[in-house]
C-alpha cells in the first residue's frame, strides 16, 4: 500500500478473547474472557494516527467507535414516533452520528478492515493470512497483539465430531498446548514487522519478570504489562532500552490509557522504520 510515494503504515490489532471448542461441532467449548475494550479503542487512536488497521476481533466484543454508546444502543438509542417511524432518541444523538460518521470515514476511506473470529483455529489460521499479506510492507507493518489467546487446547483431530454426552458419565479432557505462533510470525511469517504483545497478571510481584521472558522468548519489540485491578488506569512498556509507565490523564473527563500507549508506540515505530531508512 502506497500514498504519495510513502508506503502506508498498516497495523493489525487483535482483540477479544479465543473460544477452544470441545467438539468439532462445537455446542460446548472453553473461553477466554476478554471484552475486547483495548483492541477496540487501541484501533480508534491508531486511525488517527494515520495507520490503515486490520481490526481482527471476536464476535460480539467491543467495537471501535462503540464505547460511548449504552449496552443496548439498538434498544436504547432509538424511539418510535406517533408516525411509526424510527429517530434516534435526542439525548443519544451527537454520541450515535460521531459513532456513525467516524466509523464510515474509516471504512468507506479504506483504513478499517474488520475480520471476525471465534475460536482458536480461526484466529490462527486468519492471523496467519494477515501476516502474510502485509510481510511486503517490511517495517512499515505492526502486530498490536491485545486478544485473550488461549493458552491450552484440544487439537482438531482428536475432538469428537457430535455433542459430547452427558450420560456418559464424568469428562475428562487433555488439553495441548496452543503453538506459540507469535515467535513463528516474527521468526517466518512477517519478521520484519513491528510487534508488540501484552502481558496481563493479577500478581503485581511477578508482572515485570513475565513480560520480560515474553520479550525475550517471543523476540517481539515491545510488551505490554497489564496487572488486573490498575490496567485501565496504568500499563508498563517493556523494551530492551528499559521499562516506560504509561499513565491515562485523570484530569481529563473519559480520557483513556490506550491513548497515551498508542502515541509511545507510533513514536517507537517510526524509530524502527527510520533506522532501515524506510
Amino acid at each position: 500500500m502506497h500514498e504519495n510515494g510513502r508506503v502506508t503504515r498498516v497495523v493489525c490489532v487483535t482483540s477479544g478473547g479465543t473460544t477452544v471448542p470441545l467438539e468439532q461441532r462445537c455446542v460446548r467449548y472453553i473461553d477466554n474472557f476478554s471484552s475486547g475494550h483495548r483492541g477496540a479503542a487501541s484501533t480508534e487512536y491508531f486511525l488517527k494516527a494515520g495507520y490503515s488497521v486490520i481490526f481482527l476481533y471476536r464476535r460480539g466484543s467491543c467495537q471501535p467507535y462503540c464505547s460511548s454508546l449504552p449496552d443496548d444502543p439498538l434498544l436504547e438509542c432509538f424511539d418510535i414516533t406517533d408516525d411509526s417511524k424510527i429517530q434516534v432518541h435526542p439525548s443519544h444523538a451527537e454520541v450515535v452520528k460521531r459513532a456513525i460518521s467516524e466509523h464510515r470515514a474509516a471504512v468507506v476511506g479504506g483504513n478499517l478492515l474488520k475480520l471476525p473470529f471465534t475460536t482458536i483455529f480461526e484466529y490462527l489460521q486468519i492471523l496467519q493470512l494477515i501476516a502474510d499479506s502485509v510481510s511486503k510492507l517490511g517495517r512499515s507493518a505492526m502486530f498490536y497483539f491485545a486478544a485473550a489467546v488461549s493458552d491450552f487446547y484440544v487439537p482438531w483431530e482428536l475432538l469428537t465430531e457430535h455433542k459430547l454426552q452427558s450420560a456418559s458419565g464424568p469428562l475428562d479432557i487433555r488439553l495441548a498446548q496452543v503453538p506459540k505462533m507469535i515467535s513463528v510470525l516474527r521468526k517466518a511469517w512477517a519478521p520484519m514487522a513491528f510487534c508488540i504483545s501484552f502481558k496481563l497478571e493479577t500478581d503485581s510481584n511477578i508482572l515485570l519478570a513475565k513480560a520480560a521472558m515474553a520479550l525475550e522468548k517471543n523476540k517481539v519489540h515491545m510488551v505490554v504489562a497489564n496487572e488486573l485491578s490498575t490496567r485501565k488506569d496504568e500499563v508498563i512498556v517493556v523494551a530492551k532500552s528499559g521499562n516506560i509507565v504509561v499513565r491515562r490523564d485523570k484530569a481529563q473527563p473519559g480520557a483513556e490509557v490506550e491513548s497515551p500507549l498508542v502515541e509511545l508506540l507510533v513514536d517507537r515505530h517510526s524509530a524502527y522504520i527510520k533506522e532501515a531508512g524506510v
